[in-house]
């Protein structure tokens, strides 16, 4: 392989985001777990595994595609592979997105059932469209709206699972959708030039550090709340929902200076342990499933 097919791959597996993409597949099991009776069936899991990956993947390269001016304009992104100019086909990232969306999106309604199918795609529709092509550009509360393509991956869990919503999913989900302002807002907290270089409103106000700082924490503090819910309909460990909920206190106490005084350290405080935090979380969710459902099957 030569070096330059190489850069190539390397720049289109960039465009799939595989660190997003691999936490939407998390989010994805964790629902399944939450959702699924016993035993664990390995073969829908599988496949929402894999159509949930494509499906992802795709949006990403559609989110990379349609934001690549505004890439080009902050300095965070302004070296990804489409405004650096290493890929200047950007009708074949398109293409490709397009592409891959339709197979997450037509794997899950052949091989699991329509409402997975369906929730892939409302997904990948709020994070393409509400989010990246309408709301990035023209409202402030783009990622709360957008957020609840976070949480979409929970539904899809509970639909591959039983073909229906459950009540411990639907607070995953609600879970993930409280997550993403918190996280995406302290990252807005310590990129706020880029954000004003490149024209995109964000909440909270760029301009008033000192009532961004206390959206912050007060948006952290609702994660305990549907925390407990999610603990309460699981099903859910005692264990694990406690250090769930743990987690969650952890955040609060993590992003309580920001109530007082916005600094850059601070707002990276609170931007490094979200992250931290929904891996966590996950983590906790999946051993907590596998402790409920000791027996596996493969067939079902």
């Amino acid at each position: 392989m030569s070096v330059r097919v190489g850069d190539r791959l390397r720049d289109l597996l960039t465009l799939t985001k595989p660190g997003i993409t691999g936490l939407i597949v998390a989010v994805g099991v964790g629902g399944y777990f939450l959702a699924s009776p016993m035993p664990i069936v390995l073969r829908p899991l599988a496949a929402l595994i894999l159509c949930g990956a494509a499906a992802s993947a795709g949006a990403a390269m559609l989110n990379h595609y349609f934001d690549r001016d505004v890439d080009r304009v902050m300095h965070r992104t302004r070296h990804r592979p489409l405004p650096g100019g290493r890929l200047a086909e950007g009708r074949s990232v398109l293409a490709l997105g397009l592409l891959l969306s339709a197979l997450g999106v037509g794997g899950a309604y052949l091989s699991l059932n329509p409402l997975t199918a369906a929730m892939i795609l409302l997904g990948g529709v709020t994070y393409v469209v509400v989010y990246t092509i309408w709301l990035k550009r023209r409202s402030s509360w783009n990622i709360v709206v957008g957020g609840f393509a976070g949480s979409a991956p929970a539904l899809a869990g509970s639909a591959a699972a039983t073909g229906h919503l459950t009540p411990g999913a639907l607070a995953l989900a609600l879970v993930l959708f409280l997550w993403t302002p918190p996280h995406f807002w302290s990252l807005a907290l310590l990129l706020r030039n880029d954000y004003r270089a490149a024209g995109l409103p964000m909440l909270p106000d760029m301009e008033d550090p000192a009532y961004s700082g206390r959206v912050v924490v007060l948006s952290a503090a609702l994660l305990v709340p549907a925390t407990v819910l999610l603990w309460y309909y699981g099903p859910v460990t005692l264990w694990a929902g406690a250090l769930l909920v743990g987690l969650g206190l952890l955040f609060v106490v993590l992003t309580a200076p920001l109530w007082r005084q916005v600094s850059a350290p601070r707002a990276r405080r609170g931007f490094i342990y979200s992250g931290i935090y929904l891996l966590a979380f996950l983590s906790i969710l999946v051993v907590s499933g596998l402790w409920l459902h000791p027996a596996v099957v493969l067939g079902g």
